[in-house]
């Protein structure tokens, strides 16, 4: 379309304005000054007005070039403003980043440490947070509702999503403070329990939607011990299960790092004979993603990882893919 307002005719109008001549503004541009007299006088034309008064030194403006350079200025700061954030987004800086979070994982020391020095490191980054188990937080990545999430033992792995392990830690037996086995467990030097010893009591499980890694490896430590635990009921997720055992409900598992919750009516001790039941930290993103803004999640969370007790794996920061 011939004719119209390009930016460039905004900043050698307000060159020469600024400038108040013609040759002053050409050398400022870096052009000659013919061109840029043609390109001021097409701009005139297509306004239908005279911007400028010519003098025999120099230029004035008219009051419609007053009121052009207000508005010519105002547009190339915006233009300036937006390149500058497209930029910043573009990088990762600056944006968006949902984060799921399941209750158990976010018990972890790590899981705060990790939120807040990302936020510190991108406060431009608006962070939205969504809640689940770990099956629902995978359908989230998966839909794009989650861009990243943290959970457990992942319950399904879909191909379009990568999981990469954080840290492990163990689990630890859940007792109320007034169960004769907790009793018990404070009589030794240090304190504990056996697999044995729990699973004579009615154990509280995370449903297996929820956490069926954990779930399914506390049962087969039993089987594999010869015990057939009874189950006392299902909950929905890790901080129910310690409710229900502050409640005298039955005893449970959960990982060590969940010690702490409902401290007056729970104990938490070290369980011997399940050296197996292990509770990992994983963190998931999609394989093939567009927000900058996760790979740099995923960077700082291996940048925290290294001062934790990690299992270190080969997997690299996802690669950020054009939308184009």
């Amino acid at each position: 379309m011939k004719n119209r307002i390009e930016l460039r005719h905004l900043r050698y109008f307000v060159a020469v304005a600024e400038e108040k001549s013609f040759t002053r503004a050409a050398e400022r541009l870096h052009m000659q000054q013919p061109p840029l007299s043609q390109q001021l006088k097409a701009l005139e034309s297509q306004l239908g007005t005279i911007l400028f008064d010519r003098l025999p030194r120099g230029v004035e403006l008219t009051a419609a070039g007053e009121a052009f350079l207000e508005d010519a200025r105002a547009v190339l700061v915006d233009v300036s403003a937006a390149t500058a954030r497209a930029k910043r987004v573009g990088s990762g800086v600056e944006g968006t980043l949902a984060v799921g979070l399941a209750s158990s994982a976010a018990t972890h020391a790590v899981v705060p440490s990790l939120i807040a020095a990302f936020h510190e490191r991108y406060p431009e980054v608006y962070l939205k947070f969504v809640e689940g188990n770990a099956a629902t937080l995978t359908e989230a990545v998966v839909a794009r509702e989650a861009d990243v999430a943290l959970l457990r033992a992942p319950v399904d792995q879909p191909p379009e999503v990568r999981f990469q392990r954080l840290l492990q830690e163990p689990m630890v037996a859940a007792l109320a403070r007034k169960h004769p086995l907790a009793a018990k467990a404070r009589g030794r030097s240090p304190p504990w329990v056996s697999l044995t010893e729990l699973a004579a009591s009615p154990l509280i499980l995370t449903r297996r939607p929820g956490a069926p890694g954990m779930y399914a490896d506390l049962l087969e430590a039993c089987a594999d011990a010869g015990l057939t635990p009874t189950i006392g009921t299902e909950v929905g997720n890790m901080l129910t299960n310690i409710l229900m055992v502050a409640a005298g409900v039955g005893v449970s598992v959960v990982p060590a790092s969940m010690k702490g919750i409902q401290a007056s009516l729970v104990d938490y001790v070290p369980l011997r004979g399940a050296a197996r039941l292990v509770a990992p930290l994983t963190v998931l993103y999609r394989r093939e993603e567009t927000n900058p803004t996760v790979g740099r999640f995923i960077a700082q969370a291996r940048e925290l990882s290294r001062t934790t007790d990690v299992i270190r794996t080969e997997q690299r920061p996802p690669k950020i893919r054009s939308r184009a």
